[in-house]
């Protein structure tokens, strides 16, 4: 018979990091809320007939976020045969807060108390006996990071699926009689296993519930009356006295079973004093950064990354595969194609995969150590005062390694306005797929100055503060943020598994596109600047400007032409970035092997031909300013795709793609357009189109914005009464 057992619990409570546990995937595991935005599912390593599923973080089943709706949804609808309740034992009093929750469900329920190596660390002690005498179900100690006790904890969740969970009773007095009269009332027309949990959710007048069990009205009067009548003898609101009762019980609970080894400061709290201080955090966190863009692009990332491209892409691999083609009597077409699209192109791309592995090593160590939490935290003080508040900077931790989970990520903001908004500008922060354009632009350019990665993920983040200003000053979205609440999680030394797993899950992502998307846009794109029109005979052309690619992006090469790259080359490379952003390179190295002739080079020993990009932009102020725009401007289809899913909407998707865009346009046009005054170039009519744009951005950014209407304020009322 087959089980299905549902990981539930808080978010960071450590459930995706027990799902890999449990199944052997390598799901992304992060110290933040949204890591996991959909159900997941797998089997139990070594039993094949118990199905793992992995849900979103919920801290109650009073949903507030589509990923917490997810998860309500999954466990009263599909009913899993048993719930796994992963509980933070280091936090137990807020964890067991949903523990109570669940055992109202009518489901078996087995408790993962999870992160006892924290206890144990701490020199507390938690009485596992009583605590699962009291809350009337199994326990298992577990501590998933480092895999001690995972499968006994599913499989003790498998043993408990015949078993029947008492619904824990929480309540008493007129509280307790008020939930068993509602009972009485609804009995037979709820099923019986989920009674109490619904008389529950009615008499807290949740309306999905009232919606979803569509009783009479004469039934609903009915519980509004002894929900009335609780509320005026107890003088308090349904869903406080809920809330309240839950909260004194697990007071009881946590009093009688657990014993606190140390009190005063920790040492994570002693390092938050320095790393979240309102003055030296943000510097702090500029430091680390900036360290990470140095090692992975300039130093460390570099070093490996000039030998695959330059050695063994280069020297090695062509020679190797020319002569084996040449001696097998490969026709010179499929040779060129070869050399010229397929190394050239997808290995241009694969040369950048070394800088990738090394920038995620080092940001999955920040965020396994806890301090990409912090950030978060910090980036809330920032955000707030520009309208957006430290969930929306959690999507775009993670579009460091994909801007597409990034996306999905905004799930987690309760606030539709919020939520739209931090799709929007998610995307503007440098993703996995960008670093080759940096490392490009950088390397053959800027002699690989690490300013030039650490002032993108900057600029990244200054256009998401800026669009924050702008936006909020809009109709659309208007209104103050939700409130950012969100647990720190205490710093430990990082897992080698789970950073491996991580900086490998992310690069063979990067790898796989490059094998597949890159693959494909480049044999097309060897094609396309190969053959074309000479004496109006379609040919092999001699010159690549007559190429069916040059000739189309000649016709288009204007539209870019006041940002400083109007060669046909970077624009082509530009348009195609939007399939994928290694692209952008992939297209470059390839246009560059078939200009140079990729034949001779290997002849020659000078097949490193992605130095002669350079030769496709007019100066460095002009690279740049490409990069700038790639890094800013709409981003690749899948994220498109992403963007189409959260919005839900064609014309929202539009506005987004077209904002990123225009936005990406006009910081380009002031970047190279200044820049030229700067370096003595002189003042032109591209300047003084620069200059009209500077004082609109300044008038957006300083206008008086759009006063929320009745509705908006009523909307952000409700939802900071409900949190």
């Amino acid at each position: 018979m087959s089980v299905t057992i549902a990981l539930v619990g808080n978010p960071n409570s450590g459930k995706t990091t027990m799902f890999n546990a449990l199944t052997g995937s390598n799901q992304f595991v992060g110290n933040w809320p949204g890591v996991t935005v959909e159900k997941k599912g797998g089997k139990l390593k070594g039993h094949k007939d118990i199905n793992i599923t992995d849900l979103p973080g919920i801290y109650s089943l009073s949903p507030y976020t589509l990923e917490e709706v997810i998860s309500r949804n999954y466990i009263i609808n599909e009913r899993p045969d048993v719930i796994l309740n992963l509980v933070d034992a280091s936090n137990i009093e807020r964890n067991l807060y949903l523990t109570t929750q669940l055992l109202e469900m009518g489901l078996p329920v087995v408790i993962a108390l999870n992160m006892m190596d924290v206890v144990r660390k701490n020199g507390d002690q938690i009485d596992t006996k009583k605590l699962s005498q009291m809350m009337g179900c199994k326990i298992a100690e577990t501590a998933a990071v480092k895999g001690e006790g995972c499968i006994a904890a599913a499989e003790l969740a498998s043993k408990a699926v015949s078993s029947k969970t008492k619904p824990l009773d929480t309540f008493d007095g007129t509280l307790g009689a008020a939930i068993k009269e509602i009972e009485k009332t609804i009995e037979g027309t709820v099923p019986n296993d989920t009674l109490r949990w619904h008389a529950i959710k009615l008499f807290e007048r949740d309306e999905k519930v009232i919606e979803s069990t569509k009783l009479r009205k004469d039934v609903l009067d009915r519980i509004e009356e002894i929900t009335l009548h609780c509320e005026d003898e107890l003088d308090d609101d349904s869903e406080s006295l809920i809330t309240n009762a839950r909260y004194d019980y697990i007071g009881q609970v946590v009093k009688a079973c657990v014993k606190k080894g140390r009190h005063g400061m920790t040492t994570s709290d002693k390092v938050d004093r320095i790393v979240t201080n309102r003055i030296l955090a943000l510097p702090i966190f500029a430091v680390v950064m900036w360290l990470v863009y140095y090692i992975s692009v300039t130093s460390v990332g570099t070093i490996v990354t000039d030998w695959t491209n330059e050695v063994l892409f280069g020297e090695i691999i062509p020679p190797f595969v020319e002569d084996f083609l040449v001696n097998a009597g490969t026709a010179d077409w499929l040779v060129g194609l070869v050399l010229e699209g397929i190394i050239g192109g997808v290995g241009a791309v694969l040369g950048f995969v070394p800088q990738m592995l090394v920038l995620f090593f080092l940001l999955c160590i920040l965020e396994d150590i806890g301090y990409m939490a912090r950030v978060a935290f910090i980036m809330d003080r920032i955000f707030r005062r520009f309208g957006l508040s430290g969930k929306s900077f959690i999507p775009m931790l993670i579009s460091t390694g994909c801007g597409v989970p990034g996306v999905m990520a905004s799930r987690t903001i309760e606030q539709d306005r919020d939520r739209k908004m931090t799709i929007m500008t998610t995307t503007f922060i440098p993703c996995g797929a960008k670093l080759p354009i940096i490392a490009l632009i950088a390397g053959i350019l800027f002699n690989n100055a690490g300013w030039v990665g650490f002032s993108a993920f900057f600029m990244g983040i200054a256009a998401v503060v800026i669009s924050g200003i702008i936006l909020k000053k809009t109709k659309r979205f208007t209104g103050d943020p939700a409130p950012f609440v969100m647990e720190l999680p205490p710093y430990h030394i990082p897992t080698a598994v789970n950073i491996l797993r991580g900086t490998w899950e992310r690069g063979w992502s990067f790898i796989k596109r490059a094998g597949t998307i890159i693959l494909l846009a480049s044999i097309a794109i060897w094609f396309t600047s190969s053959y074309g029109w000479e004496e109006g005979v379609f040919c092999g052309v001699e010159d690549i400007n007559n190429s069916m690619l040059g000739i189309v992006g000649s016709k288009i090469a204007f539209i870019f032409a006041p940002l400083g790259f109007g060669t046909w080359q970077a624009t082509v490379a530009t348009v195609l970035g939007l399939v994928a952003k290694e692209e952008v390179v992939g297209a470059m190295a390839t246009m560059a092997a078939v200009a140079g002739d990729a034949l001779e080079m290997v002849d020659e020993g000078n097949f490193a031909g992605i130095a002669a990009v350079a030769e496709f932009f007019p100066s460095a102020l002009a690279a740049y300013s490409f990069l700038v725009f790639n890094l800013l401007c709409a981003p690749c289809f899948a994220a498109i795709g992403a963007i189409k899913r959260e919005m839900n909407n064609a014309g929202w998707t539009w506005f987004a793609i077209g904002y990123q865009t225009a936005f990406a346009y006009s910081i380009a046009l002031m970047v190279y357009q200044f820049g030229l005054v700067f370096t003595g170039a002189g003042f032109g009519i591209g300047t003084a189109f620069a200059v009209v744009v500077l004082v609109g951005f300044v008038y957006l950014l300083v206008r008086k914005g759009h006063k929320p209407t009745s509705d908006q304020l009523r909307s952000v009322d409700a939802t900071v009464a409900a949190k």
